[in-house]
């Protein structure tokens, strides 16, 4: 029997530009939108709903401000108290665009992710994470119907948000090595095509010219290459495309650390240690985390090493059900080893 050909959800908009925020109105023309909901959290409503309801003049638009604290049940209260709209907009970051996915996934509609930095891939992901009982969950969504990113606003994004996406887009180095030995021992499949998207994506970032990382072309590279991550997971149907064992030790520490970090600064880090122990472009990652700044900026947070072994530690019991390199207790001694020994690190932690 000759397998069916695969069906993959990928945005019907995709504007990554200087000032395309103010086209905002005209591109849910193009697209037959004629009513929406924009959702903000308390930044973006005061810094930019004006500008986005002067530009939407000939559509109906309702806003609405959310908090930072909602957990999966006040979403579901919120969304299924909404009337039905054409189209869920979120902008802001992290927490609002997956707050904004997750209404629109309950609600069928489609979802417009407008994203004001560029630290992490939620804003182009199949996912969302957020809170079940307490506890931070990662929850199917589906990849946005759009993304609308506009390089003025995210090039004066504060320079540690960047250096977070940063370390997140790197970590699919270490992530798509995990999922190819996932492979070798017979725990997972690794899908090629979603594969080898993620590899194209990290590769041509890691080509982009690093000497101002508030260039525009830089972060222009930068979310178009996390947006082909955010697909690659839609391919493959989970995370392992652009998640590895670095990210199983951010969540570990967002559990145990007495000072979390954003998850993008976590995962870099853990992306340098990760790629010692699996022994793979370990260098590459180095030297690019050297001309962006980010081990710089990382030495001055004060970061602890034993949380680190600790959550090295913990990382195989988040995600018990895969098989990364820390899985195998020859490798996470390995990397436990390498935070003692590596002279680097010992200038990054406390």
């Amino acid at each position: 029997m000759i397998s069916p050909v695969t069906s993959v959800p990928i945005p019907a908009i995709l504007e990554i530009n200087s000032g395309v925020l103010n086209k905002l109105g005209t591109i849910l023309k193009k697209h037959y939108f004629s009513n929406a909901v924009i959702l903000f959290d308390d930044f973006t409503y005061e810094t930019f709903k004006d500008d986005i309801e002067k530009s939407l003049e000939t559509i109906e638009v309702d806003t609405m401000m959310l908090p930072s604290n909602l957990d999966i049940q006040d979403l579901i209260k919120k969304a299924f108290a909404m009337p039905r709209y054409d189209v869920v907009i979120a902008i802001g970051g992290g927490s609002i665009i997956d707050y904004g996915k997750y209404i629109a996934y309950s609600r069928r509609s489609p979802f417009i992710s407008i994203p004001t930095s560029a630290s992490n891939d939620g804003f182009a992901s199949s996912n969302c994470s957020i809170h079940v009982e307490g506890k931070k969950t990662t929850v199917p969504a589906k990849v946005p119907f759009g993304i609308i990113a506009d390089l003025n606003i995210i090039q004066h994004a504060p320079t540690p948000l960047i250096l977070a996406g940063i370390g997140d887009l790197l970590s699919n180095i270490t992530a798509l090595y995990d999922w190819e030995f996932e492979e070798k021992n017979g725990a997972s499949h690794v899908n090629a095509f979603a594969h080898m998207l993620s590899k194209k994506a990290v590769n041509s970032f890691i080509r982009t010219p690093m000497n101002d990382i508030k260039n525009p072309i830089f972060l222009k590279e930068l979310i178009s290459s996390a947006t082909m991550g955010g697909i690659a997971t839609a391919i493959s149907g989970n995370s392992s495309p652009i998640s590895g064992s670095e990210h199983l030790i951010s969540h570990a520490l967002d559990k145990i650390s007495t000072k979390p970090q954003m998850h993008g600064i976590q995962v870099g880090i853990a992306t340098y240690i990760m790629a010692h122990t699996q022994e793979h472009r370990a260098l590459r990652i180095k030297k690019v985390f050297e001309r962006t700044g980010f081990f710089d900026h990382v030495k001055g947070l004060g970061l602890r090493k034993d949380e680190y072994i600790e959550a090295i530690k913990l990382a195989p019991s988040v995600k018990p059900n895969r098989y990364t390199f820390l899985h195998d207790d020859a490798y996470k001694k390995k990397a436990m080893d390498f935070i003692n020994e590596d002279l680097l690190l010992q200038e990054i932690f406390q």
